[in-house]
Order: structure tokens, then C-alpha cells, then sequence
């Protein structure tokens, strides 16, 4: 299991973010909030470029990135050739995104899903290990 993960979003994302990060240190996990601090209008990529430099420079492992539709902070963490981040909204997707993925982000639409679909999702990202093989392969084949 890790144990060290990142967390950041935009003012959509901001209460999911501060209630998710609640719930993480509760369960043991260690968790460094990229921010934003309040739920005042940000824009997005300030935060979300931070913590993915984190995550390529090995600091990080996995983490979770919050907006209202998820698309934002996802394109934004794409745009690092070290991030697979998968934009989820059931449990099935947040377990593939990590069997057959590797995905090292999970981005959640904080108005799409209500907050316990989002704890199930994350512990899920969180807990579930990449299968490697043939989708190894794939996966190598991603970076540009």
C-alpha cells in the first residue's frame, strides 16, 4: 500500500479536497496538499503543475487531483510526460485506471460524484496495483 500521496484541485474541488485529505490521514496515509488553501476562484494549472513535478521527480508516487468536471486538472497533469491521469466516476473505472493504466493521478469530478463514491474511488486508486504484462507494453508506450 502507499503511503505518501498528493493532493490538489481548484476552487471547484476545494471542500472534496479538504474532506478527502481528512479521511486520508485517518486511514494512515500520509498527504501533502498542493493547494488551493480556500475555495476562492484559482486557476487550476498553479497547483496542479506543482504536484506533478513532484510526482515525476519520485518525491510522490500517486495522488488525487480535484476539479468540478475532473477534465481540467486532468489535461493540465497530461500535459507531464511522467502522469497517467484518468478522470473517474465509478468504482470500475478507478480500479482499471490502475490495473490496466498505471495511472499515477486519479482526477474526480467533484460535481458529478457525491463525496462517499468519491472516497470508495480513491481508496480503490490507492489500493489497487497495476498488472503489468501486455498492458505494460501499452503503457510504454504513452510518452511521446
Amino acid at each position: 500500500m502507499i503511503d505518501a500521496i498528493a493532493i490538489g484541485g481548484d476552487h471547484a474541488g476545494f471542500e472534496y479536497k479538504e474532506r478527502l485529505k481528512e479521511v486520508l490521514l485517518e486511514k494512515g496515509y500520509q498527504v501533502t496538499d498542493f493547494g488551493p488553501d480556500t475555495g476562492d476562484s484559482v486557476d487550476y494549472p498553479d497547483y496542479i503543475h506543482p504536484l506533478c513535478n513532484s510526482i515525476e521527480a519520485g518525491e510522490l508516487t500517486r495522488g488525487v487531483i480535484i476539479c468540478g468536471s475532473g477534465n481540467g486538472v486532468a489535461i493540465t497533469a497530461n500535459k507531464h510526460q511522467g502522469i497517467r491521469a484518468a478522470i473517474c466516476w465509478n468504482e470500475e473505472l478507478a480500479k482499471l485506471s490502475r490495473q490496466h493504466n498505471d495511472a499515477n493521478l486519479i482526477s474526480i469530478p467533484a460535481r458529478f460524484v457525491d463525496f462517499d463514491l468519491t472516497v470508495k474511488m480513491v481508496l480503490l486508486f490507492l489500493q489497487t496495483e497495476f498488472e503489468g504484462g501486455r498492458h505494460a507494453t501499452r503503457v510504454n508506450k504513452i510518452p511521446c
